[in-house]
């Protein structure tokens, strides 16, 4: 019997790491001789965050029929929590404890948790990285960075980009990188796997998609941007690329759906204006003043570029049970992000069989073939990228081409070379 510990957020958060740690713990626990666990946070962040990240909008259980068990304890801004995380872990006597590596900030409770599970060493401790280098460029990103993840015994990444900043990070370590699921050779391992292709949400085979772009008010050509809304994806860019566009024809749409990251609490509140002043400061402390998204509003170009009549917005979080009605609805996923390390957007796209639009940046060159299971645009270039969201009208791409394309990027695969299973 292998005892597996996936440390990062259940299910009951938002988001694309909640999702992933989900998924991951689900098909570990459906390999044979496996015990899995879900070890959680309570709270993230440190509590001066302005933000509601726990889901209250879904229904669906995506561990229904599963015999994972899941465990709230870790609290950010409680330190005896990351103690009692520990004794936890160990109550559980692991053979992996995998943790999710998605935001620098989390660097001091991780670290102290892994450095304490580091001693023994009967437990292999791995780091699946969705990032190293982050993309706010805090001040003290680096080493936040340092200090949670130079416990690891191995680490996961999904991009050779990110095997490059874990040498940056790092100098002086040797790391020996392959895409098996080796342990073996000098130094530090780094299995470069993949962002699996999620299988949480399934199509409806019954979907009407006629019904629903005419319900919806969608023209014949529909165009989807999905996830939170942050300044590094790019909606500014798809909604001033999407007016190029719909100028030169009548038959397209832009969906947007999503929630805007920072304006998920009520506004009016004390407790919000207190916590957002404080989180003000914090981030001008620590953070480029170019970095600061507080007033990033992409949303308002719509009506300032006379569009409301081609853009249809769903300005909220997406539950679960409704996000197949959005891909299904949709030819084509939008991506067109400042920088990128691979995307649960584009996961999820494949999941659907649905081809992207995407810029040149981070890995998407890795994993989208321009003409094939996608097309890529120049980065910052407006143009280039309504020349690409033409291109699809004019050349459609197949779901076959992305099945294609994504055949290897299971969960399963994913799974066994975690548990080194050839």
């Amino acid at each position: 019997m292998k005892r597996i510990v996936c440390f990062g957020p259940g299910p009951k958060f938002k988001g694309g790491i909640s999702n992933y740690n989900t998924a991951l713990a689900k098909i570990l626990d459906s390999e044979p001789d496996t015990e899995v666990h879900i070890v959680s946070w309570t709270q993230q962040y440190p509590a001066i965050i302005p933000r509601e990240f726990v889901d209250k909008s879904s229904k669906m259980d995506f561990l229904e029929g599963t015999d994972v068990q899941v465990h709230y304890i870790t609290n950010y801004n409680n330190p005896f929590s990351w103690r009692q995380t520990y004794i936890l872990i160990l109550g559980l006597e692991p053979d992996i404890v995998i943790f999710q590596w998605a935001i620098a900030i989390q660097g001091i409770p991780m670290g102290r948790i892994a450095k304490l599970l580091k001693r023994h060493s009967e437990i292999e401790v791995i780091f699946d990285l969705h990032f190293v280098i982050q993309k706010e460029g805090s001040k003290l990103d680096n080493r936040l960075t340092r200090h949670g993840i130079k416990y690891a015994d191995t680490f996961i990444t999904h991009a050779y980009k990110t095997v490059d900043e874990l040498r940056e990070l790092f100098p002086s370590r040797t790391f020996t990188a392959n895409e098996t699921g080796s342990r073996e050779g000098p130094g530090t391992p780094v299995i470069k796997l993949f962002h699996p292709i999620y299988d949480l949400f399934k199509a409806d085979p019954l979907f009407d998609k006629d019904a629903i772009k005419s319900e919806l008010g969608l023209k014949k050509h529909v165009f989807l941007f999905f996830g939170f809304i942050r300044k590094y994806k790019g909606l500014h860019h798809c909604i001033r690329a999407f007016d190029v566009l719909r100028n030169r024809r009548d038959d397209v749409s832009l969906l947007i759906c999503g929630e805007s990251f920072w304006k998920t609490l009520d506004q009016s509140k004390l407790s919000t204006r207190i916590k957002s002043a404080l989180f003000g400061v914090a981030k001008s402390i620590f953070l480029n003043k170019k970095d600061d998204e507080g007033e990033y509003r992409p949303l308002e170009l719509i009506e300032e570029l006379g569009m409301t009549n081609e853009v249809v917005v769903k300005n909220h979080f997406i539950a679960n049970e409704d996000v197949h009605k959005y891909f299904q609805v949709s030819d084509v996923v939008v991506l067109f992000y400042e920088y990128a390390t691979p995307s649960g957007v584009e996961s999820l796209s494949y999941n659907f069989e649905l081809p992207i639009i995407a810029t040149d940046v981070g890995h998407f060159p890795e994993t989208i073939k321009d003409g094939f299971n996608g097309y890529l645009a120049k980065a910052e270039d407006i143009e280039s990228m309504a020349d690409q969201m033409e291109r699809f009208i004019n050349h459609p791409l197949s779901g076959e081409n992305v099945v294609k394309a994504t055949e290897k990027m299971s969960w399963e695969n994913y799974a066994r070379a975690i548990l080194q299973i050839d």
